[in-house]
């Protein structure tokens, strides 16, 4: 269970990037409730860690929780910001997702 709580942790962590992207694009009243949706997330995110990690080692969760957010925000910023998608971006990510993939085979 602590497994699925870390991977919506790690959600929760490209949601607040995701927010901070688009709050750089927003003026006005728009940016101020993407930067709120920036601070639900981010807290969310951290309350899951927390938990997560009371069963998890914390070394392998924090490595985990990171890699999601990183591998999330990526693919964000290819598909929705339009950044470019070049071999080696595609290819540095797919190691990180199997380095995640081991990480969660390795751990007890």
């Amino acid at each position: 269970m602590n497994w699925i709580i870390l991977v919506i942790a790690g959600l929760f962590e490209v949601a607040f990037a995701f927010c901070l992207g688009k709050a750089k694009e927003t003026t006005g009243n728009g940016m101020y409730l993407w930067y709120i949706g920036f601070l639900m997330s981010l807290t969310m995110s951290m309350v899951l860690l927390v938990k997560a990690t009371q069963t998890l080692p914390i070394g392998t969760a924090y490595a985990v929780w990171t890699g999601i957010g990183a591998v999330g925000t990526v693919l964000l910023g290819i598909i929705v910001f339009k950044e470019p998608a070049t071999f080696l971006r595609l290819f540095f990510i797919t190691t990180l997702i199997l380095s995640i993939i081991g990480l969660k085979v390795v751990s007890h």
